[in-house]
């Protein structure tokens, strides 16, 4: 999302009007698919963890690899994009895509997943980086560049949100690897529609593209990640840990003093000055990421918990999908009421009372008991993305929107991935160090059944039968203390981040 406000008026209209609506319909599917993907894969880890037996940080890495490669290229791509041709960029993040999707489903062991879903990452990014530009340049009325580009926006949150019914169905009947099959034939539709349909288009002034800045930026997020995984697999640090976070953090210092020094920065970390800016922002990631976050870790509670089918499980968060879309859809309507800044800190609120009740009185034997916080969290985060959102754009100024839609877009994919990656590595944690002792399990049986829930139930196949049943009870109880104690701790990030809301989203005075 590069130089928008400049190509818009030095480009002429790249494509025949009657063609405007198909390219909508193309680059809104490839989005759609983009969402799904950020969440399918939740409600089939189970069963993909009981063949693959990866290692709890592997688990995460799996789960949100995708979003964090999402998240640290979408600028770069967007700015490549610019420079190389969007609809270039584009055909090529749909075949990237589609390969990537087809590696995933036949993936045999936890590296190879994780290098398939990185590359779904780097697909999508190429995808999502141009195709807001490409919009701008075929919908040359403002009206209906408005409609296109909320359409474009809602097909990204829908496909996230049908992501755990999506991956429910498809699981059940066909396995886990089907989740990624299912992409590799409307891509190939998508390739052959948009490829005819798809007008070529450049920035004119296009930005320089810093290679340099790339590889810091990836270079140091995955350092950083790397470490809170392994920290949490290991309940504790050693110095392996600590070098790669001191050296991912360097990394991503280097990084933002380059970015304050070049003249074309990747991201412009000046808007950061304003304060209303950085709030909002901060509110996005935070409750992005807690939303994600909770989208897996209930689907995974009510599975290994609850013995939920991945069904079963994808339609019990119906409820939180539909409350999402809800408040989205109302959210204009609380800010005209009462205003940007205290609509958002209700909503914050609203989602961190949610959690917090999840937490006490969660039980998976009685799904109606869960039903209302769902729907408080659902709706409470669906106010927030929205008006999160807008804060951010209305924050920056009129001549610096594209800059802030680079940042808005990215910051909704990096809370995406940090919120698995804190809250996964804290569940972890608490899942190995909560793990009962087990009369009758041996200490390599003990240090197996500590590496996840998966391994756990592993080993019930090959134990007597007292002894499997006691173990299958002590794993549910761990994880169950790890699930309660990720609610309560999103829930305090969220009250924390309402309070700054409340306090830094005030309206600047005026002379």
């Amino acid at each position: 999302m590069r130089a928008i406000e400049e190509t818009e008026h030095g480009e002429p209209p790249a494509a025949p009007p009657r063609r405007r609506w198909p390219v909508l319909t193309v680059v809104s599917g490839s989005l759609l698919l983009c969402g799904i993907d950020l969440t399918v894969l939740h409600v089939a880890v189970p069963s993909m963890s009981r063949e693959l037996e990866p290692s709890p940080a592997g688990l995460l890495w799996i789960v949100d690899v995708y979003s964090l490669t999402l998240a640290a290229l979408l600028v770069t791509c967007g700015t490549l994009g610019d420079r190389i041709g969007r609809r270039r960029m584009v055909l090529s993040g749909f075949v990237t895509f589609g390969l990537a999707s087809a590696a995933a489903a036949f993936s045999t062991t936890t590296a190879q997943l994780i290098a398939a879903r990185a590359a779904l990452g780097v697909g999508a990014a190429m995808i999502m980086a141009s195709t807001v530009a490409i919009i701008r340049v075929v919908f040359t009325d403002d009206r209906e560049r408005a409609v296109a580009i909320g359409i474009w926006t809602a097909a990204h949150s829908v496909g996230a949100t049908i992501g755990p019914l999506v991956g429910g169905l498809v699981t059940a009947k066909w396995g886990w690897g089907a989740v990624f099959l299912i992409n590799v034939p409307v891509i190939v539709v998508i390739l052959a529609v948009g490829a005819r349909v798809i007008p070529e288009s450049r920035n004119p002034v296009p930005r320089r593209w810093d290679l340099s800045s790339a590889a810091l930026s990836v270079t140091g997020l995955a350092g950083v990640v790397y470490a809170l995984k392994q920290a949490g697999e290991h309940a504790g640090v050693n110095g392996v840990i600590v070098t790669t976070a001191v050296v991912g953090s360097v990394l991503l210092h280097l990084f933002v003093r380059r970015q304050r020094r070049i003249a074309e920065p990747l991201l412009d970390f000046s808007l950061f000055h304003e304060r209303r800016f950085t709030t909002a922002t901060l509110c996005v990631i935070g409750c992005f990421g807690s939303y994600v976050a909770l989208l897996f870790f209930l689907t995974q509670w009510l599975q290994q918990v609850g013995e939920y089918s991945p069904l079963r499980a994808g339609l019990a968060l119906m409820p939180l999908a539909g409350a999402n879309a809800i408040g989205a859809v109302t959210a204009p309507w609380a800010a005209n009421r009462w205003g940007n800044r205290w609509a958002l800190t209700g909503a914050l609120a609203l989602f961190a009372t949610a959690l917090a009740v999840m937490a006490v009185v969660g039980d998976t034997a009685d799904y109606g008991v869960l039903l209302v916080p769902l729907l408080g969290a659902g709706y409470g985060a669906g106010i927030v993305m929205t008006l999160g959102a807008d804060s951010i754009m209305s924050a920056a100024q009129p001549e610096r929107s594209g800059e802030a839609a680079a940042i808005q877009e990215t910051s909704f994919e990096l809370g995406a991935g940090l919120g698995v990656a804190v809250l996964g590595t804290v569940l972890t944690a608490v899942y190995r160090t909560g793990l009962p002792q087990v009369p009758g399990l041996d200490p390599d049986g003990r240090a197996m059944a500590e590496e996840s829930f998966a391994h756990a139930e592993g080993l019930t196949a090959n134990l007597p039968s007292e002894t499997a049943q006691t173990l299958q009870r002590a794993a549910q109880q761990a994880y169950d203390h790890g699930f309660t104690t990720v609610l309560t701790l999103a829930a305090i990030g969220l009250v924390v981040t309402a309070s700054m809301a409340a306090v830094l989203l005030r309206p600047p005075r005026t002379r």
